[in-house]
């Protein structure tokens, strides 16, 4: 009987499956998931037979994983900060980070989150990540303090703007690998995907 679309993509996000749809993401990668959460963006790619790995802080989600991916060595996912991985560097030819880097505190903590999930990845290889920012909704945001705000949803987040994205991009040695897209959810927040090719 053949599987569902829901079974075979579980709740992947709709810019990660464009992603794959596009070529960007094949087989033999190695697929590394920075704040996995209980791994909503693996679970394709997990039946597919790909090599993942992902940390998260959360030992429930980490177990959850796990049960994903039960012939991948249990290693291979680890409850750990995504500023303090214990990853060898330049272990990915992807890196997924989704929704994880606008819980940074600071500046200090989103530098160390970005350089974190950065350092795993190959040269060449694929940075996708999907963050909350001000792109379209500035009027709308309430400043807390530095680059923490309150959005209109009532959640507070550590908001991106282009500039900012663009200059991470360089000073990382990267390069955009696909326009910056923001979507704004009405009068509720807005989220950016940052492509980025590490040269």
């Amino acid at each position: 009987m053949p599987i569902s679309l829901q079974e075979q993509f579980g709740q992947i996000d709709i810019y990660l499956f464009d992603q794959i749809l596009r070529g960007r993401i094949v087989a033999g990668m190695r697929i590394f998931d920075a704040g996995c959460g209980s791994g909503r963006n693996l679970v394709y790619l997990a039946r597919e037979g790909y090599e993942i790995f992902g940390v998260d802080a959360d030992p429930e989600a980490v177990r959850s994983v796990r049960g994903l991916a039960p012939n991948l060595p249990a290693d291979n996912f680890r409850v750990e900060a995504i500023e303090r991985m214990s990853f060898p560097d330049s272990v990915a030819d992807v890196v997924i980070s989704s929704a994880v880097l606008h819980f940074a505190r600071n500046d200090e903590q989103f530098d160390s989150m970005l350089r974190g999930t950065w350092k795993v990845l190959k040269p060449g290889g694929l940075l996708f990540c999907r963050l909350a920012s001000s792109i379209g909704i500035e009027h709308q945001v309430r400043q807390l303090a530095g680059r923490r705000f309150l959005l209109p949803d009532g959640s507070e987040r550590y908001l991106v703007d282009e500039p900012l994205l663009m200059k991470f991009t360089e000073d990382l040695g990267g390069r955009l690998a696909d326009p910056l897209k923001t979507t704004v959810v009405q009068n509720q927040r807005s989220m950016t995907t940052w492509v980025v090719r590490k040269k």
